[in-house]
């Protein structure tokens, strides 16, 4: 059964994806209607779109699913009235809102529609990819993780490298950078070596526990302590089926990277105000900071 907190994810999803635009009233009038809200109609494919955003539902828990996500669309629904009745769509921060939920959803489209390019993995390529990342699958581990995200100015960067390769304790360096007036938010994580960024998950393999990754980051710097880990190594039948989404994933990603610098080369693009003396650093288009992560498309 899905939580609360889990259903109003999903309907968050669900009214970015409404912001994308809304079907013909033929098309609207064509659906299978679940309910009513002042003569509004909740249709059955809107309810399927909440529940299709949670790929680990099963079958036998669809059914309550369904009846918990149109209760929550009604009450969206009549949040929804009440804001027109309110005329808070002139509100320019809700415009602007709108605007961005829009973008997102198409941006995603477009990175689905251009991912869904991208070959499938022959045995032999699965094979080569298990063989030569070994710290995602026969050496893979589950690592203890402190990070720290350090406000900080590039002549301060020296300082905060040493001081960190000195400490042998996390808790001694957060005391120095709390007494030398740094700002800073740390977190604890455990994650297995899968989930971390393919460079960090290289990164961090090679270090010893007890051991940090230092990188200069947008105003400042991003620390990442192993601070502890354990084995838990996957053989080729266990990994195969992560290493084949893995390699499509990772295709997808190369084929709208490929094209958004394509497109990019062919645009006209003009810096203005104060963007125009400083212009922003080069990103990664395929980034998933950048664009909305796409979701596999149905084969």
């Amino acid at each position: 059964m899905l939580t609360p907190r889990a259903v109003a994810a999903l309907l968050a999803v669900a009214a970015l994806l409404a912001g994308c635009g809304d079907p013909t009233k033929k098309e609207r009038a064509a659906q299978p209607v679940a309910a009513r809200v002042n003569g509004e109609a909740i249709t059955v494919p809107q309810i399927d779109l909440v529940l299709q955003q949670q790929p680990g539902l099963r079958p036998p828990q669809t059914d309550a699913a369904a009846r918990v996500v149109l209760e929550r669309l009604i009450h969206q629904q009549l949040a929804v009235q009440r804001a027109a009745e309110l005329k808070l769509e002139r509100d320019p921060r809700v415009q602007l809102q709108l605007d961005a939920a829009r973008r997102e959803v198409l941006a995603r489209a477009y990175a689905e529609h251009v991912g869904a390019a991208a070959a499938k993995p022959t045995d032999d390529e699965i094979r080569r990819y298990h063989d030569e990342h070994p710290w995602l699958f026969a050496q893979r581990r589950i690592y203890q993780l402190q990070e720290f995200a350090v406000e900080a100015r590039p002549d301060q960067l020296d300082a905060l490298r040493a001081q960190l390769e000195a400490t042998r304790q996390t808790g001694e360096f957060v005391e120095w950078l709390r007494a030398n007036g740094y700002r800073f938010v740390a977190t604890q994580a455990v994650r297995p070596a899968e989930q971390l960024p393919p460079a960090v998950a290289k990164a961090i393999a090679a270090l010893d526990d007890g051991q940090a990754l230092f990188s200069v980051a947008p105003g400042g710097v991003q620390i990442v302590v192993r601070a502890g880990s354990r084995e838990q190594p996957l053989d080729f039948d266990a990994a195969r089926p992560a290493i084949e989404q893995r390699m499509l994933a990772e295709r997808r990603r190369a084929l709208v990277r490929d094209d958004l610098l394509a497109q990019r080369q062919k645009a006209r693009v003009e810096y203005v105000g104060a963007f125009a003396a400083s212009p922003p650093p080069a990103v990664d288009p395929a980034a998933s900071d950048v664009l909305p992560e796409a979701s596999a498309p149905a084969r």
